[in-house]
């Protein structure tokens, strides 16, 4: 689970995160503020 500020490095973090490891991006949600869990 990765919460970032900002859609930009939830998508950086959860491509370095794919790339790095055997995993699959389940999905992301916006939670407020500029948060958003990925």
């Amino acid at each position: 689970m990765i919460e970032t500020r900002g859609l930009v490095a939830a998508i950086e973090a959860g491509d370095a995160m794919v790339k790095a490891a055997d995993v699959e991006m389940a999905g992301w949600q916006i939670v407020g503020g500029g948060l958003v869990t990925t």
